[in-house]
């Protein structure tokens, strides 16, 4: 049975999750994000291709991390847990501490002195998060919280913790429940890359359950600069505007590559101008604005139909009618300095003023 909208991903999907009559359920209503048919980027691919955004920043903290914080700290407090940790870009340490302020616990952000966008830390500080920033970059960050996390002080929030992966399934089986079986292809943004291993988990368990009949080829996008996967090494110093994907030694790099395998998909680059252009796009033709780093898959798609930019993943041979879905993980809003705005002049405040200046 379905629980009612805003009961949050628990409550909806129980039996797929790591949870017992002993866990008590840390939820803001999370999940059941829309998922937004896209007409324009449908005639982009053509053949009939029904193109569709799952837009997951429309979470309770604008990212699809609270899919997976859910559980975590669901399960954390039912282990006695007092604090939590992470280590963030940003998104996780929104989730994180949103998700402790809820359950009455401690939470410790470690992040990237300077490398953070002002919306997610933002979030983290009026959420109440106690705040680490280091020399260093989310690698740096992550190495120490994996650290104090053997010490048994604190509970560790990050993708690391298979809680987190468990909760971010949910998409996957969101997405099959709405188009009745799962798309052709599954288009992702990959940093930490457990959001690519997490939804080709659910996809299996759903056709395990006989609630699906196939999976879809997983296709993840990494930023030029922060692309370790699809070059096969460590990057020392990532960098792309996308703050959230610019990861350079990804926490979950063999399971989204045995994902990327076992789904004939693929890992594909895509730069930053292209991504902020995909950004601009998307706002400007299909009303759903995102954060950089959740244009990738955007920016991926357009690439994958543009055989002269030989894109790793083509989708010349694409079937026709096939249903396509690009996951969109965070909300516009979470990096607002990414979009320039114009200069505003005033102009007297009658409509024959306003008319001129439309003009102009």
């Amino acid at each position: 049975m379905i629980a009612a909208r805003g009961a949050g991903v628990i409550a909806r999907y129980r039996a797929f999750l790591p949870v017992n009559d002993a866990t008590r359920v840390v939820t803001l209503g999370e999940g059941n994000t829309p998922l937004i048919y896209s007409p324009r980027l449908s005639e982009i691919v053509g053949r009939g291709a029904r193109v569709f955004v799952k837009y997951e920043g429309l979470n309770p903290t604008c990212s699809f991390k609270d899919r997976g914080m859910t559980v975590a700290v669901s399960k954390a407090l039912e282990h006695g847990a007092r604090h939590l940790i992470c280590a963030s870009t940003g998104n996780t340490s929104a989730s994180a501490a949103a998700y402790a302020a809820r359950a009455k616990l401690d939470c410790v952000v470690v992040l990237p002195a300077g490398k953070i966008a002002a919306g997610k830390l933002l979030q983290a500080v009026a959420y109440g998060a106690r705040i680490v920033a280091i020399d260093g970059n989310f690698d740096d960050a992550l190495r120490i919280v994996r650290e104090l996390g053997r010490r048994g002080d604190f509970a560790v929030v990050n993708s690391i913790n298979p809680d987190r992966i468990a909760g971010q399934k949910t998409a996957a089986f969101e997405i099959v429940d709405e188009l009745g079986d799962a798309p052709a292809y599954h288009l992702l943004p990959v940093g930490n890359a457990g959001n690519i291993t997490a939804c080709w988990a659910g996809y299996g368990e759903y056709v395990s359950a006989r609630k699906s009949t196939r999976t879809p080829r997983m296709i993840g996008f990494q930023a030029a600069g922060a692309a370790p996967i699809f070059h096969r090494r460590v990057v020392e110093k990532p960098e792309t505007v996308a703050s959230a994907i610019r990861i350079g030694n990804p926490a979950s790099w063999e399971r989204a590559t045995r994902a990327v395998e076992e789904s004939r998909g693929a890992i594909d680059i895509v730069t930053d101008d292209e991504i902020l252009a995909a950004q601009r796009w998307l706002a400007a033709n299909e009303g759903i604005f995102v954060e950089p780093a959740s244009a990738a898959p955007i920016a991926g798609l357009i690439k994958c139909c543009d055989s002269s930019r030989n894109p790793v993943c083509s989708l010349a041979q694409i079937e026709p009618e096939s249903a396509i879905v690009c996951t969109v993980t965070g909300h516009g809003l979470k990096d607002p300095d990414a979009v320039r705005i114009p200069e505003i002049r005033a102009v007297s405040a009658n409509p024959d003023e306003v008319l001129r200046s439309l003009e102009r």
